[in-house]
């Protein structure tokens, strides 16, 4: 990774390596490093692009980070990300984009985040979106998250925008 990709990624998921648990690093529209664990598992779509994250049921104080980043002027980034807790988990999701331009083309990042969460799971979701660069094109970040609770789940959600 370049000095620019390690920064992005500190500055939006407070990584400086590789991170504890399950992860999924995205650059620049492609999948760039990943790391499933026994108990969460990530899996490429193949009808859009993004990933489906499994956490079995009873998985306790795990983490997932699945941050993107994009350094590519010119670049839009269209992502569907769904996130399948299992009974009584509870886990902590970190996610984000960072998007540096230098140069006078927009470049964009669309998340779709979709949350299935069963019975009595509970998760901590923490999102940070960053835009940096001299560039005079836009660093466009635009969000989406919907939830889908069952009885006694939980999610708790930390949203920045810096």
């Amino acid at each position: 990774m370049e000095n620019i990709d390690k920064e992005l990624l500190k500055e939006i998921a407070d990584l400086e390596d590789s991170p504890k648990g399950a992860y999924n690093i995205r650059k620049n529209g492609q999948g760039i490093e990943r790391r499933v664990t026994d108990n969460i598992n990530i899996v490429t779509k193949t009808d859009v692009s993004g990933i489906d994250i499994y956490v079995k049921e009873n998985t306790k104080f795990e983490f997932v980070h699945i941050p993107v980043i994009i350094t590519e002027s010119g670049l839009s980034d269209l992502v569907y990300n769904d996130f399948h807790i299992g009974e009584n988990a509870n886990v902590v999701i970190v996610a984000g984009c960072g998007i540096h331009n230098d140069h006078e083309k927009d470049s964009r990042h669309d998340g779709i985040h979709r949350f299935f969460l069963e019975k009595n799971s509970k998760v901590k979701y923490i999102e940070k979106h960053y835009g940096e660069g001299k560039g005079t094109g836009k660093r466009i970040l635009n969000p989406v998250t919907e939830v889908y609770l069952k009885e006694g789940a939980t999610l708790e959600m930390e949203s920045v925008h810096l």
